[in-house]
């Protein structure tokens, strides 16, 4: 059943029951993309963790109206928040980075600069990067059936991050002393935001990683292979899953 994303405003309470007016590309979508017809059914989600299920009945010039056949709590979203701080990356692997990782759960993406990145973003041009990413994220999130809509945040510099974290801080280094991301899930009796910390193609400086320790991040490595920057993301949001979740 197709979903989409609405706002508390797009839903009017009437003598009939609650009705949801869906305008934009959405409304587009519906009816000339999907090409449905009055009495189909659809899911709107107000991002508020509400689901609707809906049937069409009035399509017009720009809108469709749908109304509210049943109404619950989505049961898509992880039980705590999941937040990605991820190393700028090349070429399109941020874009894989951002679907696949909403996909597995990540309700917000922080991208960040670090010292082995190659990649570089001017601040004129960031806006544009930011709103192409989160029209990745959107796309990500109504294809998972999730409850939200992920935000993708501006891009911070490495001393900006150190002075973002909070909660359960994991970075995922090859150093030494690492445990392995299993067992420090295990030891931190996770109750509140979970972040989870992945470094570019080139990974962390010793300099870095030491100041990520200074200020609570927990070291932790994702086995005994050499992942990608843009499979690590996904292999560890999965092991938070499966912990946190199932």
């Amino acid at each position: 059943m197709p979903r989409f994303f609405i706002r508390q405003n797009q839903i009017e309470i009437t003598e009939n029951g609650k009705i949801v007016t869906i305008t934009g590309d959405d409304a587009h979508h519906i009816s000339r993309s999907l090409r449905m017809a009055s009495k189909e059914v659809i899911e709107a989600c107000d991002m508020q963790k509400n689901l609707y299920t809906c049937e069409l009945f009035d399509f017009s010039e720009g809108k469709v109206r749908a109304r509210v056949l049943e109404e619950k709590q989505a049961d898509t979203e992880p039980p705590c928040f999941i937040r990605l701080y991820q190393a700028l990356a090349k070429g399109d692997k941020m874009e894989t980075i951002i679907q696949k990782s909403i996909e597995c759960g990540a309700c917000e993406i922080v991208p960040f600069s670090s010292e082995r990145c190659v990649v570089k973003i001017d601040k004129k041009d960031e806006g544009k990067k930011i709103d192409r990413w989160q029209k990745i994220a959107e796309g990500a999130a109504k294809q998972s059936g999730r409850g939200i809509i992920p935000q993708v945040k501006g891009v911070l510099t490495f001393g900006e991050l150190l002075k973002s974290l909070c909660g359960t801080v994991l970075f995922c280094y090859e150093g030494e002393d690492t445990q392995t991301i299993k067992q420090a899930l295990k030891n931190a009796k996770i109750s509140g935001d979970v972040s989870i910390i992945i470094g570019s193609e080139g990974g962390f400086s010793q300099k870095e990683a030491e100041l990520l320790k200074e200020n609570g991040a927990i070291s932790v490595g994702l086995g005994k292979r050499i992942l990608r920057c843009e499979t690590a993301p996904t292999f560890a949001l999965a092991c938070i899953c499966y912990e946190l979740e199932l």
